[in-house]
C-alpha cells in the first residue's frame, strides 16, 4: 500500500521525542519513588507502582529504538525476526501495564474492604515483588505464543510497527487475537470494578461516620485512619493512573476485535490506536511525580498562607473615608515635632491635640488624622492605635 505509506509518513522527531519523554519521565519517577519514606518503600502498593514505572521504562527503551531505526532505514522491520521481536514487545508491555494496574486496584481493595484477608495473606513489599515476577513470567510465555506458531507477526501497512496478524482467517491465529483481546478486556473491567468498589467503600464509611455518634473505637476512628494523607494519595494515584492506562490501552483492544470480526480494515485507526498506547509510558510517571505527598502539603500550605495574607491585608487596611483625610505629603513630621509628640503623649488626647494645633506644632490635617486614631509612621516611629479614646 504505497499510497497509504506516503500519506502517514511521519518525521523522525515524533518517535525521538516520545522516547526521550518516556525514558526521562520514568527515570525521574523511579528516583522519586526510591527516595520516599521507609513506610512507603515497604508498602505493597508502592512496590507495584515502582514495578509499573520500571515496566514502562523497559518498554520505552526496548521498543522505541527499533521504531527510530526503522524511520532511518525502512528495511529494519522487514526482517522477520526483528518484526517478531517488535510485535512481542508491544504485546507484552501493553498487557503487563494492564495487569499491574489491576494488581494495584486489587491491593487497595483488599487493604480497605478485606483487611483481615490482607493481613492473613501477608501482603507486603515482598509479596508484591513476587506477584510482579509472576506477571512477567506468565506474560512472557503468553506473548511468545505467536513466535511458537500459534499466530504470526507482520509489518503493518504504515511500515512503522509490527503486530500480530489480526486480519488472518486461520482459526488458531484468530483464536489467539480474540484471547489477547479478551484478557485485556477482563483486566480493564476488573480494574474499573475494583476502583469503584474501593471508592464506594470509602464513601460508605464516610456516610456511616456522619450518621453514627462518636465513641471510642467507632467507625469514625477507622475512617480517620483510612482517610489519612497517605491513604488519600494512594487512592489519587490509583484512580489517576487507572484512567490514563485504560484510556491509552482501550483503543488498541477495540482495534483487535474490530480487525478480527469486521471485513473493512481501517489502517489509519490502527495506527492512531498504537500511537495512543505508546503515549501511556510518557504520561504514567508524571502521575507519581506530581501526586506526591510533599507537593500536596506545599500546595496546601501555600494556599493557606495566601489566604491568611489576604485576610490580614483586609483586616489591617483602614476604611476608605479615613484613608483620604491626610494627603501623603502630610503624613511625615520632622524630628522636633516627633520629640514633642513623644513628650506630650501622656496628656489627654483632646487637650494635647488642641494645644498642638493652637501653637502651630501640627497642621490641621495631622490633628484631624490623629483624632480619628489612624496609624502614623514618621522616620521609623509609629503612632499606635492605643492612643485612641
Amino acid at each position: 500500500m504505497p499510497g497509504f505509506h506516503i500519506r502517514v509518513g511521519t518525521l523522525i522527531d515524533l518517535p525521538i521525542l516520545m522516547f526521550a519523554g518516556g525514558a526521562i519521565g520514568n527515570l525521574i519517577a523511579i528516583i522519586v519513588l526510591s527516595v520516599s519514606k521507609q513506610e512507603r518503600k515497604s508498602s505493597a502498593f508502592y512496590a507495584l507502582v515502582r514495578g509499573l514505572a520500571v515496566t514502562d521504562l523497559l518498554g520505552t527503551c526496548l521498543a522505541s529504538p527499533l521504531t527510530i531505526a526503522n524511520y532511518l532505514d525502512r528495511q529494519v522491520l522487514m526482517d522477520r525476526h526483528v518484526c517478531q521481536f517488535h510485535s512481542f514487545l508491544l504485546l507484552f508491555f501493553g498487557l503487563a501495564g494492564l495487569s499491574i494496574i489491576c494488581a494495584m486496584a486489587a491491593e487497595r481493595y483488599l487493604a480497605i474492604c478485606c483487611p483481615y484477608t490482607y493481613q492473613r495473606w501477608g501482603v507486603d513489599r515482598r509479596f508484591a515483588q513476587k506477584f510482579l515476577l509472576f506477571i512477567y513470567i506468565s506474560h512472557i510465555f503468553f506473548c511468545c505464543l505467536p513466535m511458537m506458531g500459534m499466530a504470526s507477526s507482520e509489518l503493518q501497512p504504515s511500515g512503522t510497527w509490527c503486530f500480530i496478524d489480526w486480519r488472518t482467517q486461520k482459526p488458531l491465529a484468530t483464536a489467539y487475537s480474540v484471547l489477547y483481546g479478551a484478557v485485556s478486556v477482563l483486566l480493564i473491567l476488573g480494574t474499573i470494578v475494583l476502583n469503584l468498589a474501593v471508592c464506594g467503600a470509602l464513601l460508605l464509611m464516610r456516610q456511616r461516620t456522619v450518621q453514627r455518634p462518636v465513641t471510642r473505637g467507632s467507625v469514625r476512628q477507622r475512617w480517620m485512619a483510612l482517610s489519612s494523607a497517605a491513604e488519600t494519595q494512594m487512592i489519587a494515584v490509583l484512580v489517576t493512573t487507572s484512567a490514563v492506562v485504560l484510556g491509552c490501552s482501550a483503543p488498541l483492544v477495540v482495534r483487535v476485535f474490530a480487525n478480527c470480526f469486521m471485513t473493512n480494515h481501517e489502517h489509519e485507526a490502527d495506527l492512531a490506536a498504537i500511537r495512543i498506547a505508546s503515549a501511556n509510558p510518557i504520561l504514567d510517571p508524571w502521575i507519581y511525580i506530581l501526586l506526591r505527598r510533599s507537593l500536596f502539603r506545599r500546595l496546601l500550605s501555600l494556599s493557606r498562607r495566601g489566604s491568611s495574607i489576604c485576610n490580614s491585608i483586609r483586616s489591617s487596611s483602614p476604611p476608605t473615608p479615613k484613608r483620604n483625610l491626610v494627603s501623603p505629603e502630610l503624613k511625615t513630621v520632622d524630628n522636633n515635632q516627633l520629640t514633642q509628640i513623644k513628650t506630650d503623649r501622656s496628656c489627654c488626647k483632646p487637650v494635647f491635640l488642641l494645644s498642638s494645633f493652637l501653637t502651630g506644632a501640627l497642621p490641621a490635617e495631622i490633628v484631624i488624622y490623629l483624632f480619628f486614631g489612624e496609624e502614623l509612621s514618621c522616620n521609623g516611629f509609629q503612632m499606635s492605635q492605643k492612643y485612641r479614646q
